[in-house]
């Protein structure tokens, strides 16, 4: 595990010394690549060193991230995965074949390269890419699924040169910084679609489709749209799996499904892995849509997944989702219907930057809430929230913290209510280092 002490000095380190987004916000966003490409040239460019699967979007590239990586090394291949942000330990962030980097390469690496760090200043995220990177190279992996922080076309991951490029969908997040409209939003996003590269289009929309088009044509990108390859029809679900029968629009062939994937939104993630699957199996790669149902089933345990409609814990059920902008708290909200129970009980924290009254309004009214805000400097103040949603017909108290949040919730609940946690990535990573759920192994 390495020496605990200095681990946490090259957090501290880093979360002191470098602007942070994820606890500061806008302002600690670098808007161009010239860090990243500082960062890289000093390390060798590791970036060039391995071949990578580059994926962008609103909601769902976490998800699609995860269970493109699960398929890849279900199927023998040494897979990098990069992610952001983390929900407990920053060492999430990086894992190789669903195993954490460790505490003492973390080390290692930011005492080796703190002058070249002190000589850019790079950003908190642009350091940790150039860290991934590095320990992809080192590591000699076979492919490395690449996430993007924010946007696209600025993103610090965007110097990579991919096999494949996927957007996932397009919704409003982020507006000051990606733009008012889908289209917009798009744009930035399409930042990612490289020369001869193919594309992946996860959800189709009108006000999207002409922008990718162009980006492609642009680019010799050829497109493919996920939803008109696959078609998916849930038959069960329960508190750990969904089963589809799926089938290959084009082939006519149809399969059982069975995922560890629980949320409704999933079935749009598992139509973009299948068609990056067929992609890759042209670029060289073993894979199979077989291979990768079976990986499908074991997605959390293979990648160590967490947030996504994940159930804590049954009687009384306790289920967290990381979804934080209108778009994701609708789908999440929707199958929250779906759930039984005699009282329904909801934790809820935003961050300051979020658009707080549409993604209010989304949530029901005969709920019990416990507003909270998450540590870190960017939380919307408990109150503050307690108070705007006062007036939409939401009642509840305010907490300090998530874990009073979540306590008291726990302490109201009988057995035959249910739990949301939900809102960032900040308020479910605080509520599951603070429970062992006898789900969930953290």
């Amino acid at each position: 595990m390495g020496d605990q002490s200095a681990y946490q000095q090259t957090l501290d380190y880093l979360y002191e010394r470098l602007p942070m987004f994820s606890r500061i916000g806008k302002a600690a966003l670098k808007p161009d690549l010239t860090n990243t490409i500082k960062l890289c040239t000093a390390l060798g460019n590791p970036h060039e060193q391995f071949k990578s699967v580059h994926i962008a979007g609103t909601n769902g590239k976490g998800s699609t991230s995860h269970a493109l990586a699960a398929v890849l090394q279900q199927a023998g291949y040494k897979t990098g995965l990069y992610t952001s942000p983390h929900l407990i330990d920053f060492r999430e962030r990086i894992l190789l074949n669903g195993i954490p980097v460790s505490e003492e390469w973390v080390v290692n690496f930011v005492s080796q390269n703190k002058s070249l760090i002190e000589e850019v200043n790079p950003s908190f995220f642009e350091i940790t890419v150039a860290m991934a990177f590095a320990y992809f190279a080192e590591q000699k992996v076979d492919i490395a699924i690449i996430e993007t922080g924010l946007g696209g076309r600025l993103d610090s991951t965007n110097i990579i040169t991919p096999l494949l490029s996927i957007i996932t969908n397009i919704s409003y997040d982020h507006k000051d910084l990606l733009g008012n409209t889908l289209a917009e939003i798009a744009s930035e996003k399409a930042g990612i679609i490289k020369e001869d590269v193919p594309t992946i289009i996860g959800e189709q929309n009108d006000e999207t489709e002409r922008v990718f088009f162009e980006h492609s044509v642009h680019k010799r990108s050829p497109l493919q749209y996920a939803e008109s390859l696959w078609s998916l029809v849930r038959v069960k679900q329960d508190a750990k799996y969904q089963q589809y029968k799926l089938v290959n629009n084009a082939k006519r062939e149809m399969y059982d499904l069975t995922t560890d994937l629980l949320g409704n939104y999933q079935q749009h993630n598992i139509k973009t892995v299948l068609t990056a699957v067929e992609i890759l199996s042209h670029k060289g790669f073993n894979l199979t849509v077989p291979g990768a149902i079976n990986a499908l089933a074991s997605v959390k345990k293979t990648t160590a997944l967490h947030g996504r409609w994940e159930w804590l814990q049954e009687n009384p059920t306790i289920i967290c989702d990381v979804a934080h902008n209108p778009a994701g708290l609708s789908e999440v909200l929707e199958q929250w219907k779906q759930v039984a129970a005699t009282t329904k009980h909801i934790v809820v924290g935003f961050v300051k930057d979020k658009d707080i009254d549409e993604a209010l309004g989304l949530f029901p009214k005969d709920a019990v809430y416990y507003f909270c805000n998450a540590d870190t400097p960017r939380a919307l103040p408990a109150e503050e929230l307690r108070a705007t949603a006062s007036p939409q017909g939401l009642a509840g108290n305010a907490y300090e913290t998530v874990a009073n949040a979540v306590l008291a919730a726990k302490a109201q609940m009988k057995s035959t209510d249910a739990l949301l946690i939900t809102g960032s990535f900040f308020i479910v990573g605080e509520a599951l280092s603070m429970c062992k759920f006898e789900n969930v192994q953290i």
